[in-house]
């Protein structure tokens, strides 16, 4: 597309006033009413431009329905040794019940 430095790139932006910052994050979180957005191995940038900041985020995006407790699904990942996709499905087949998603997988 655009054969630029980017060392070109961030002088043209800080003459138009445009600063931008990497954030050292580890995973995303975005919470809507029923699901959350996670996003695993994200690259952030932290955009301030004419007194506004914004986020530029990417990465690995995966839906989670609510209801669903992160530690619960670790937990049945770690004890049955199945994919996090496994133990959420697992998790909801037994409406939650951590014992019974376990059992159900091994």
């Amino acid at each position: 597309m655009f054969n630029i430095d980017p060392k070109q790139m961030q002088g043209m932006m800080k003459k138009m006033g445009i600063a931008q910052e990497e954030i050292d994050a580890e995973r995303v979180v975005i919470e809507c009413k029923d699901k959350n957005i996670i996003i695993e191995n994200p690259s952030v940038a932290l955009i301030k431009m004419q007194g506004t900041k914004s986020f530029q985020i990417t990465g690995d995006i995966r839906d989670e329905e609510k209801g669903l407790s992160e530690e619960d699904v670790k937990q049945v990942m770690e004890k049955t040794h199945k994919t996090r996709l496994e133990a959420e499905v697992a998790l909801k087949d037994s409406n939650g019940d951590l014992a019974e998603a376990i059992l159900s997988l091994s």
